[in-house]
């Protein structure tokens, strides 16, 4: 090997480091999958064997189920409303001068960087209130839950897509008005075409979000509701067993296969 093809120490002790960090991310993302796999029911090292039956479990267990399906309706619905409201707020910020564009920006922004217990305690305080003044069943109800996931997914669907106009070229626009096109078959036609990698990442980012949010819904859920986050930390209260760890590596598997099916049919490297 010469000289001009022989890699530097500099090159080798920086993807030593890259691959360090990456380790150091994956690893309880590989203990929790490893753990998945444990026979004995407390979990101690080295383990006693493997079995596969805490999958078994953890599908049969009604509060996960029921935390399920209360967080696939409330991220989906979340997901929905944020997009009906981020995809406008997107255009309107990246095509029209508004007086104060960028705090508005920032605010939209901000439930992004907001603690998560910060946030579920002014939103709980904001139903209470309303409830007071109003007198609708605003407090511990599915679309109070609803309504507060929905301000975890407005960030994400703000960021994506406005990356997504940001680098759209508007002169296919352009042309297509030229040509005859009114403003919503251009935007239907033309634009929504462009821009449907950020919509679909913002989507399914903002669904990952709503749907894995614990300290937010811990204030807001009401009565016999759980999602599933917080029915896996009421399990925990009293069982240490791989159960969870089951449970968990179900979502990450699903969450996966989702990802890979979308940035097969949508590249998502485009916008993230």
């Amino acid at each position: 090997m010469s000289a001009a093809t022989r890699p530097s120490l500099g090159r080798i002790a920086l993807n030593a480091a890259a691959g360090l960090s990456l380790l150091y991310i994956l690893l309880p993302l590989i203990f929790v999958t490893w753990l998945a796999f444990f026979r004995q029911e407390i979990p101690s090292f080295p383990p006693e064997g493997y079995s596969l039956k805490w999958f078994t479990a953890a599908a049969n267990n009604q509060p996960f189920i029921n935390g399920f399906l209360l967080s696939l309706q409330v991220g989906v619905a979340a997901t929905l409303l944020g997009l009906l409201v981020g995809v406008p707020a997107s255009l309107a910020l990246v095509r029209h001068r508004i007086v104060l564009g960028p705090l508005f920006n920032t605010l939209l922004l901000m439930p992004l960087v907001m603690p998560g217990i910060v946030l579920g305690t002014a939103i709980y305080v904001f139903q209470i209130e309303t409830e007071i003044a109003t007198g609708l069943p605003v407090m511990g109800s599915q679309g109070g839950l609803i309504a507060a996931h929905t301000l975890v997914v407005i960030p994400w669907v703000v960021r994506l897509v406005t990356a997504s106009l940001v680098g759209f070229d508007r002169t296919i626009e352009e042309a297509a008005q030229n040509l005859g096109a009114g403003p919503f078959t251009t935007f239907r036609r033309v634009t929504l075409p462009s821009i449907r990698p950020g919509i679909v990442a913002a989507g399914l980012f903002g669904f990952v979000t709503s749907f894995g949010n614990l300290e937010m819904s811990l204030f807001l859920v009401g009565p016999g509701r759980t999602t599933l986050p917080i029915a896996i930390l009421q399990y925990l209260e009293w069982k240490i067993d791989p159960t969870v760890a089951a449970a968990s590596l179900i979502q990450i598997v699903l969450i996966a296969v989702a990802m890979i099916v979308t940035d097969r049919y949508v590249k998502l490297s485009r916008v993230v």
